[in-house]
This record gives C-alpha cells, structure tokens and sequence, in this order.
C-alpha cells in the first residue's frame, strides 16, 4: 500500500512584527528624519528620550481609528516633558497611499471629537507618499516616505514655538527636497537597507546586517 504522504507545513507570514516595525521606524528616524536633518527640531526630543513609538494591530480604518483616539488621549494627558510626539505605526492598515491620505480628513475629525483641534495636529508618513502633483518617482516624495504608514502627534505649541523661533517651513522644504535628490534613488535605497539592518540587529538577527550594503529593491525578512 502506498504510504500517505504528509501534510505540507504552511509557510510562516513574513510580514513584520510589531518589535521590528518599530525598530525600523526607530532606524529611520534616526538615519532620515534626523540623520539627513529632514526635521531640525526632531533631535532635541529624540535624544531626550521623549517620543512615543506606538504599532497598532489594526486591519483596517475603523480599528485604527480606535487606536488613534487612545494615542490622543494618551498624549493629551501626558506634558511636553514626558512625551513630545506620538508615532503611530500602522503595518497592516491603510498599505495603499490613496487609502490613507482619505483617512486623514478622519484622523483630523478625531482630533476635533476629542478636544484637540488646536493643540494636537497630525504629520502624515507612508512609504509610497506622494505629494499632490509629483510623480511617483520623484525623490522630493521621500521627505515623508517612512518604512510603515505612520500617524504622527504632534504638539501645536511647540511647532508655534519653533516658528517663533524663525523656522521657515518652506525654506527646510525647498532643503529637504534638494538634498535627497543630490543623494539620488540609489543612496535613498541604500539609507532604506540600512534602517532594516538596523532593526533586525536589535531584534537579535544578523542576517540581513551582513547584506544591507548590497540590498537595492525589495524587503528582505530577517532570517
């Protein structure tokens, strides 16, 4: 009698963990967002220990929005000394960028509902970004281009204080823009590689350090 062949294993979800979606936002922040000083003013609160790195687990736009509504209750309670800005990673929602630019006329909403207008805003990241009349390739699109979707918090007050201090928002834009296209599709890949690296040598696996260098399209997993 012929033998009954075994069941074949189903093959584990490759997608990140919430510990490496984090870790790479971590990377990211501050290989791009401080590294390539896309923010001047993300250094301070960063080295100061007083960002809050948040995933949610949500699948889609209503979980997420539950989410969303605690981080503002959360950072509404807490004062600029414990906790500056929120990010908000999402891995598993909102992954098409028409989707969750939507959503942000519902994240706004929510901060309205709870008090926050005002005294809350949200900055918007997602790895396919694109601003309103650029191309999809255009490097300029990279200022907010983040390795997951992110919600970031941040405090009205303290981005009037840095105004008041003679931050000229069109000016770092015009800056951001120039001095990711001198860095070229390439060396933005590489920066990517880098920040995956990074968080897979914090998660404990080094397999994918020993190639960032050579990586240029595509998520690796760790292992």
């Amino acid at each position: 009698m012929a033998r009954r062949s075994k069941p074949v294993p189903r093959v584990a979800d490759t997608g990140p963990t919430p510990a490496l979606a984090l870790a790479e936002t971590r990377a990211w922040v501050e290989r791009a967002v401080i590294g390539l000083r896309l923010c001047p003013f993300a250094r301070a609160a960063h080295a100061s220990g007083r960002v809050r790195y948040a995933c949610s687990r949500a699948r889609d736009a209503d979980a997420l929005l539950l989410d969303l509504a605690a981080e503002i209750e959360g950072l509404l309670a807490a004062g600029p000394q414990a906790i500056e800005t929120t990010l908000l990673v999402h891995p598993w929602a909102l992954l098409e960028f028409d989707a969750y630019n939507a959503f942000l006329d519902v994240a706004d909403a929510a901060l309205d509902a709870l008090g926050a207008t005002g005294v809350l805003q949200v900055a918007s990241f997602h790895p396919d970004y694109r601003f309103d009349g650029a191309s999809p390739g255009d490097l300029a699109n990279a200022t907010n281009r983040s390795p997951y979707p992110v919600l970031q918090l941040l405090r009205e007050a303290s981005v009037a204080a840095a105004v008041d201090a003679g931050a000229d928002a069109n000016a770092i834009a015009a800056a951001n823009i120039a001095r990711l296209r001198r860095l070229g599709p390439g060396g933005w890949e590489r920066l990517r590689a880098f920040c995956r690296a990074d968080a897979c040598r914090s998660s404990g696996s080094t397999s994918l350090a020993r190639t960032a260098g050579r990586t240029r399209r595509g998520r690796r997993p760790c292992a």
